[in-house]
């Protein structure tokens, strides 16, 4: 019963005492236990913590106190995000066996709302890829076809929400890394402004980019967890927002007077047709609701991707370089010297893709070629940015497809890192201008694969862009679909 439900309709049945906290944390134990098995999305349950932790919210909650609107509620976290005596890998053998000491803000968060972590969520190493492969305990595999991949790097975040093993999840975007699962997996997500949420407890990656966010299978359990997790936090000193967001009840059905721009070069080249086709019936739906619908040309489309890539794998080399086998992370035992300590701890506890990229970020920041390539990759970013202001004086937002493509095969392309890299080219601007967006379920492939669509705001715009993501879900029922043929 509890698998069919939304998180706030879970929360709901629990105030009303139709539901048992135990009840509800028992039934995602047990879905987290089946899931694990059939889609490697969970690298660590936590039985024993969860179902203490449900005593003494239902304690509280029989005490009549009102925690929160999502008190109960079963939740996974991504796998970098730090977690009081869960285990937290980062799906490395760099990390693994590391039991942290402390909450990271957003988890600290969700507690104080009464919320129940009930395990950790398998994801690519240290968030590096775009389709949870390369993490060290094997790929996560898609509910809609196990044989496929569920997107990354938030891949276990969105396969156990679409599978149902728990109705929201917190997972990480530093250039997509929601978005693209949610939309291989059939679920909804949002990626927060830059500064929106703390990022205290999360492992880095690129740090100018990186942000937690809510994976749910409506907008309404997003926007509902969002609240609970953003804010301003001590901690962070780019956590910039004064107040967390507060999202209106009212019910909107039309929206006369938004104005939302569809970037004409997003469709001309490198996209799927059956991706197409359901982006732009989403734009049509849009538009039979009253929004104005208008063609444009993206501006740096061809640079954003280099940019990105640039600065990420800069940003990665700079944070990963702690992991030396002495201060952080895992020391080899075959070492019989300081230099064997250094080489063999990081040869043995990095994968391909972590090596690739902080040498990669090595090599941009390197003498010689910092001015080359990280001085210019800074200089476009900032660009990107400018060109996001002005087109957000033109318009309320901007709809466009999140993936070219619809989940593909397990090792289709994990040889192919440039290939795999293309696969962000409508994602990752968004993380270089620190800008929020939503990716929503529009439709499905010939093979019968989930689509997505994004809508992305101006900076702090979140309220916006729910209420437009809400008479969406509204007119349809994508989100309502999953694996197997039945509706949720």
């Amino acid at each position: 019963m509890t698998c069919c439900m939304s998180a706030i309709g879970l929360a709901g049945a629990i105030r009303q005492r139709k539901i048992g906290v135990g009840e509800a944390v028992d039934a995602a134990l047990r879905a987290a236990d089946k899931v694990q098995k059939e889609h490697n999305s969970f690298l660590a349950v936590a039985h024993d913590s969860a179902r203490k932790r449900a005593a003494e919210i239902q304690a509280r909650i029989d005490a009549g106190e009102d925690i929160s609107v999502l008190a109960g509620v079963p939740i996974g976290i991504k796998d970098n995000i730090s977690t009081l005596g869960i285990e937290t890998t980062c799906a490395s053998k760099m990390l693994e066996g590391y039991i942290p000491v402390f909450n990271a803000t957003a988890v600290e968060r969700i507690e104080q709302a009464g919320m129940i972590v009930i395990g950790k969520l398998n994801m690519d190493e240290f968030a590096m890829g775009g389709s949870s492969e390369t993490g060290a305990f094997g790929a996560v595999r898609n509910p809609w076809d196990i044989s496929r991949v569920a997107g990354g790097s938030s891949g276990g975040s969105a396969a156990s929400v679409a599978a149902r093993a728990v109705t929201v999840t917190l997972g990480s975007d530093t250039g997509g890394s929601i978005r693209q699962p949610c939309s291989f997996c059939g679920v909804t997500g949002i990626k927060p402004t830059y500064g929106a949420v703390s990022r205290y407890g999360l492992v880095a990656y690129a740090s100018s980019l990186d942000q937690i966010g809510p994976i749910g299978a409506d907008i309404d359990d997003c926007a509902a967890l969002l609240q609970i997790i953003s804010g301003s936090d001590e901690m962070d000193g780019t956590c910039v927002i004064n107040q967390p967001f507060v999202f209106e009840d009212s019910i909107t059905e039309r929206l006369e007077g938004v104005k939302i721009g569809l970037p004409r070069n997003y469709f001309e080249g490198g996209i799927d047709d059956d991706v197409k086709t359901a982006v732009l019936a989403a734009a049509k739906e849009l538009e039979c609701a009253g929004a104005v619908i208008e063609d444009f040309d993206m501006p740096l489309m061809d640079y954003a991707i280099h940019a990105y890539y640039i600065i990420a794998c800069a940003e990665a080399s700079s944070n990963l370089s702690r992991y030396d086998g002495l201060k952080y992370g895992r020391r080899s035992p075959s070492a019989g010297s300081l230099s064997e300590v250094y080489r063999l701890s990081r040869s043995e506890g990095f994968g391909l893709e972590v090596k690739r990229r902080i040498m990669l970020g090595s090599f941009v920041l390197s003498s010689g070629y910092y001015d080359s390539y990280y001085k210019k990759a800074l200089q476009t970013r900032a660009i990107i940015k400018s060109s996001y202001d002005s087109l957000f004086g033109r318009f309320d937002m901007i709809l466009s497809p999140v993936a070219p493509t619809a989940a593909y095969k397990i090792g289709e392309n994990i040889g192919d890192p440039l290939k795999m890299y293309m696969g962000d080219i409508y994602t990752v601007s968004v993380n270089l201008a620190g800008l929020p967006a939503v990716s929503l379920p529009c439709g499905f492939s010939e093979d019968g694969l989930p689509v997505g669509f994004q809508l992305i705001g101006s900076a702090f715009s979140e309220a916006r862009l729910f209420r437009v993501a809400r008479v969406y879900q509204r007119r349809t029922a994508f989100h309502k679909k999953r694996p197997g043929g039945g509706a949720a």
